[in-house]
């Protein structure tokens, strides 16, 4: 599976995105949901997902509260952080999300729509003192089902081309993209030349096409 980044910087990442959260939501009194509206909207959420050393270890949770806001709200935030006694609900919200991205390679807006603050407030309950694969699989199964369509069909239909006209143009067969789209075919089995000339046409990443199972 590719992950978004390399596995070195995943434990200081989940490290600050947590302390983002608790800051924000604790001690800023934003609200979680609000957050979340504010991190996706930002560029530092495309950073983090980019894999960006300097926002994923080089950056402290407040630090990253400070530009979101910033950014989206052209707001100074200049709370005086509190103590914190062991990790909160919101720390391990942000703790597990960031943990989902680094494994599924997939955007935060994604992952924020199939599973709302309310979700992961939920799922905190039962989960916080499990492994992570745990959480992984829901999420993944939250996923699936918010995101029914492959990656290739809702790129494909994004960029307004149909499944002749990108047969045409990349030199796949039709009969191939129909099976893709329709998993009958796993497009993660497929040649890295056939996926390539499929991503070229569309102006994606091979990456972009490839399914998080």
């Amino acid at each position: 599976m590719i992950h978004a980044y390399r596995e070195t910087y995943l434990s200081r990442a989940q490290s600050v995105l947590g302390d983002a959260f608790h800051y924000a939501v604790n001690t800023c009194n934003i609200s979680g949901s609000d957050f979340i509206k504010l991190f996706v909207a930002s560029s530092v959420s495309k950073r983090m997902e980019n894999g960006e050393p300097t926002y994923l270890a080089g950056k402290s949770g407040i630090e990253i509260v400070v530009e979101v806001v910033a950014e989206t709200m052209d707001k100074e935030v200049n709370e005086e952080p509190q103590v914190q006694m062991g990790r909160s609900g919101e720390y391990w919200i942000g703790w597990a999300v960031a943990y989902y991205q680094w494994y599924s390679a997939r955007k935060y807006g994604d992952i924020f729509k199939a599973a709302t603050f309310e979700d992961l407030q939920n799922m905190y309950y039962t989960l916080h003192e499990a492994d992570i694969s745990k959480f992984v699989d829901i999420m993944d199964k939250r996923m699936q089902e918010f995101f029914p369509e492959t990656n290739l069909k809702r790129i494909r239909t994004g960029y307004g081309c149909t499944q002749a006209a990108l047969a045409k143009l990349s030199g796949v067969s039709l009969r191939s993209i129909q099976m893709y789209e329709q998993r009958n075919k796993d497009i993660n089995k497929a040649s890295v030349e056939t996926v390539y000339r499929i991503a070229k046409v569309l102006g994606c990443t091979i990456e972009d096409l490839m399914e998080k199972h």
